[in-house]
């Protein structure tokens, strides 16, 4: 059987070091997706690394006008190769690759899919993953964090967890329950959008490993 296993990064370098030990285990590219939310253009330059002059300006305004999801699947290079920008449903612009952002903005599953209880949110029940931690990995990535979302077969399962979990990987139990000690109860695709301030504040103020605030 396969199934899905989700993490938050507070930091997306680890998030990105996740990735290259996935590969290197022999995950496939096409069972691997990130999302990190870019509002307040803090992964612009990943782009930009990848295309000529303005390019990235250009894909990053057409990403908070809903562009599609473009080569977001891996390419030879890796995954991350396959970076780019677009806007997500309820999340407004990220960078994104792999499965799980084609799936939230209904370019595989369809627009059903995406825009059930938000792109992220459909995106993830419908991977399996519960309604309640759903809303919480989406309010992470509202709230500045990079997602990363692996489809395993059982007999890689530990594996995987471990090699997430390694690379400072939260799980939506223990995140949820400080996002619910501040008062919040489920994510509102609604809300507004994090300023860079407020993301900065948010992803330096967990410890990244168990969810747990900074004493």
């Amino acid at each position: 059987m396969t199934q899905t296993i989700t993490r938050l990064f507070d930091n997306y370098a680890d998030a990105e070091a996740a990735v290259a030990e996935l590969e290197r285990m022999g995950v496939p590219h096409r069972d691997i997706s990130i999302v990190a939310n870019n509002t307040d253009h803090a992964h612009d330059h990943r782009i930009a690394a990848r295309k000529p002059d303005d390019a990235a300006g250009e894909a990053a305004e057409d990403a908070g006008k809903g562009a599609g999801i473009g080569g977001l699947v891996g390419a030879g290079g890796g995954l991350l190769a396959g970076l780019g920008l677009l806007a997500i449903p309820g999340l407004g612009p990220v960078v994104a690759a792999g499965w799980l952002a084609s799936t939230a903005v209904g370019a595989l599953a369809g627009a059903a899919v995406g825009g059930a209880g938000g792109g992220l949110i459909g995106a993830l029940t419908h991977a399996g993953v519960s309604k309640e931690d759903a809303h919480v990995y989406s309010e992470g990535v509202r709230r500045g964090a990079t997602l990363l979302s692996v489809k395993v077969d059982d007999n890689k399962e530990v594996e995987v967890r471990r090699t997430l979990d390694g690379f400072n990987g939260v799980e939506a139990a223990g995140r949820g329950v400080a996002y619910r000690e501040d008062g919040w109860s489920q994510y509102d695709e609604s809300a507004p959008a994090y300023s860079s301030e407020e993301a900065e504040r948010e992803r330096t103020r967990y410890t990244g490993d168990r969810g747990e605030p900074r004493v």
